[in-house]
């Protein structure tokens, strides 16, 4: 059957018919379609996990009972999951398990742009490439057989483009679950130094076989052109673009597997062409690999180690006239990425900012708080570091900082790993107050559940953390919560919670405007002849506010009534 399918719902065919029995995942993009769409499938379990070192621990332990089960992430995901990948290369696997990773090359909704391919390289676990749907589906249907085989995770590697484009698809036969028999094999999953000492000559073994399969797989294939003077070897995204340049006017190795990279297949085609070159986005990983077998390459020298490419990037360095010569009648202006209009944490970060409170940022949709005109984040580093960063730089400032530092964090990033953040709060007692920003959601991905919503990733009610509770069991003594909308109750608590000298947290609580559950309220109006044009309302930065003629004005099919501009108004001029 052919259908036409986005990269992640193929890798979730993919996945379905090769037998997959448990996913779990933490939502992230560009990977989190992968399991929104495997959740749509009843005869498996799927769930989403409170981080992705949860969810790769879950999918072992899937694995190890006898079911073919995978994670997904995106590359930062894999980051958090790297304890038990290490590890799991040693233990291998019972049941076939994939570990999805999507790369984000031109950080579209990412801190970093970090090159995955490192992670199979250093802990010599194999990993595969697509470069369409259609091998998207395949390459994850058949990862599960790889898995088995060889006794190892497979790492499927994704990246922005290929997650969210759409190609054709023909799927093939599902294969149905079936649940291995689980042995009790002390020796092979109890990784306590006697026993790992064991299984890392297994692990070099294994690689040596992985390195034979990389030379006549289905993964790695050559495309003759019709000259010989250039020859290419690309892999993923890269390869479209190749091809969309060139056609069949040069020759192709893709690489389809890019941990463990053949070495006879690179030196036969190399030998067959003038000159070789290597397309790659991000690291030269397979260039790097072409040079150490003495083969003369070029790829670095004309491709940019930052970034996304395209066909334009590739047809400029090699001189040829792109086809794609498509232009506006007029330039489109810049949209850049704001909260939305009715945002909770507009309110909160309005007031922060007021009061020039150095603000340790998080991962999440508030991380917007940093633009312009609210400017109220002072760091973003990465899940949950917003608590330990205000911890640290409290020890280190002492006084100095007292009453002028706080920490945002979202309540899903908090489940992720802003729990021990606190906790270190508490046992070491600086003076420290942690907001969480809790809008019932994870937002920045979509509105995925997350375990302080009370619903699991199917809809159905499941157990709801109670976020008070939670952070005075985590020895926070002062709990309090607040209404983003309320901005005098925003800025007294904060003020008196920066003045105790104790640790405290506040609960920023308002859900998501863009939720179903959610009813906007009338629309606020704005009456010119009482405006001063003093732009008051301009500095919480609501697209739904602007100036014309000099005076401020309401877009009423933006505005959802939360009344924060008219909290701000001294001339009552918006109603």
């Amino acid at each position: 059957m052919k259908k036409l399918l986005i990269g992640n719902q193929a890798v979730a065919a993919g996945l379905h018919d090769g037998g997959l029995g448990v996913v779990s995942s933490y939502p992230g993009t560009p990977s989190t379609e992968i399991t929104e769409f495997l959740s749509k499938y009843d005869d498996l379990h799927s769930e989403w996990a409170p981080n992705e070192k949860v969810a790769c621990e879950v999918a072992f332990g899937a694995s190890l009972a006898g079911a073919r089960s995978a994670c997904a992430m995106k590359h930062v995901g894999l980051n958090v999951a790297a304890d038990p990948l290490f590890t799991l290369s040693y233990t291998g696997v019972n049941g076939g398990m994939v570990i999805c990773v999507a790369d984000d090359p031109a950080m579209h909704s990412s801190q970093n742009e970090q090159d995955s391919r490192h992670y199979a390289i250093a802990s010599k676990v194999p990993m595969l490439e697509p470069a369409d749907s259609q091998e998207a589906y395949s390459f994850a249907k058949s990862a599960f057989e790889l898995s088995e085989k060889y006794d190892t995770p497979v790492i499927l590697r994704m990246c922005t483009r290929i997650a969210h484009s759409q190609s054709i698809v023909e799927t093939t036969e599902a294969i149905p679950a079936v649940l291995k028999d689980y042995e009790k094999n002390p020796s092979k999953y109890i990784m306590m130094p006697g026993n790992a000492v064991k299984r890392h000559p297994f692990v070099e073994e294994r690689t040596l076989k992985l390195q034979e399969l990389a030379e006549n797989c289905i993964y790695n294939t050559v495309e003759y052109g019709t000259s010989d003077e250039i020859g290419i070897i690309t892999s993923g995204c890269s390869y479209q673009y190749v091809k969309e340049v060139f056609g069949d006017s040069v020759s192709i190795l893709k690489i389809g597997m890019p941990n463990p990279l053949p070495v006879n297949t690179i030196k036969d085609f190399a030998s067959k062409v003038q000159k070789l070159y290597v397309i790659e986005e991000l690291d030269p990983i397979i260039e790097n690999h072409i040079k150490s077998l003495g083969i003369n390459v070029t790829g670095k020298e004309m491709f940019s180690i930052l970034g996304e490419f395209s066909q334009k990037t590739i047809a400029d360095a090699f001189g040829i006239k792109a086809n794609d010569s498509v232009t506006a009648d007029s330039p489109v202006p810049n949209r850049p990425p704001m909260m939305c209009a009715g945002c909770p944490h507009r309110g909160m970060f309005y007031t922060l900012a007021k009061n020039k409170i150095t603000v340790h940022g998080d991962i999440g949709c508030y991380t917007l708080g940093a633009v312009p005109p609210l400017n109220a984040l002072d760091t973003t580093l990465c899940m949950g570091a917003s608590i330990s960063g205000l911890h640290g730089f409290n020890a280190a400032r002492g006084n100095e900082t007292e009453g002028k530092s706080v920490a945002v964090i979202g309540d899903s990033t908090f489940m992720h790993s802003g729990m021990t953040s606190l906790v270190n709060v508490a046992y070491n007692a600086t003076n420290s107050t942690v907001i969480i920003l809790d809008n019932s959601i994870t937002g920045m991905t979509g509105h995925q559940q997350n375990p302080t919503t009370g619903y699991n990733i199917k809809g159905e009610v499941a157990a709801k953390v109670n976020l008070e509770a939670l952070c005075k069991a985590l020895g926070i003594n002062r709990v309090r919560v607040v209404d983003p909308y309320n901005l005098k109750e925003c800025e007294t608590t904060i003020k008196e919670e920066l003045a105790i000298a104790e640790p405290s947290v506040i609960i920023s609580r308002r859900p998501c405007v863009l939720l179903k559950s959610v009813k906007a309220l009338p629309s606020l109006n704005v009456d010119a002849n009482k405006c001063k044009s003093c732009k008051r309302c301009m500095s919480l930065g609501c697209p739904a506010i602007s100036m014309k003629n000099g005076k401020a004005v309401i877009d009423n099919t933006l505005c959802v009534g939360c009344g924060v501009c008219k909290q701000l108004c001294a001339f009552d001029a918006i109603n």
